[in-house]
């Protein structure tokens, strides 16, 4: 959508940064677990580059090969950068033992390690659909190493 004078805003602010919130579900910790995993925008985006989110590792590291062509398009970069916070979360959650999906009280998501070192999974896909860095493999393998 092209909107000048929202255009030059953008420019002079930059874009805004989406969030994902969420209330306390601790007691339908698969049911929270399944929803945060929908990552839909991230899945389509992927898909089309080529790339199968399998929650794997392995394909973070696709994920990380992919060109930032969504930084582009000023509208998808936030809710891109929400989803592929999530889709590092879910697979950190369904691959390094003892992690699990946490709910701050502010209603964000965040990782819990085995550790209880705390993730904020959300704000690193942010920092790599708007960046680049961290990349997400590299984020993955420092939860795993905790």
């Amino acid at each position: 959508m092209n909107i000048p004078f929202l255009d030059n805003w953008r420019k002079r602010y930059g874009a805004s940064r989406g969030v994902a919130v969420m209330e306390d579900a601790s007691h339908d910790a698969e049911g929270v677990a399944q929803l945060l995993s929908e990552c839909e925008l991230l899945r389509r985006q992927a898909g089309a580059a080529g790339v199968e989110l399998d929650d794997t590792a392995e394909s973070l590291s696709a994920l990380d090969q992919l060109l930032p062509l969504w930084r582009d398009d000023s509208e998808v970069l936030p809710w891109l950068g929400n989803d592929a916070g999530l889709y590092l979360g879910t697979v950190i959650v369904r691959t390094v033992p003892g992690a699990r999906w946490q709910v701050w009280p502010s209603g964000r998501p965040v990782v819990r390690l085995a550790s209880g070192r705390e993730i904020d999974v959300v704000e690193a896909g942010h920092d790599w659909a708007f960046s680049g860095t961290p990349e997400l493999s590299q984020m993955y393998a420092e939860a795993s190493e905790a």
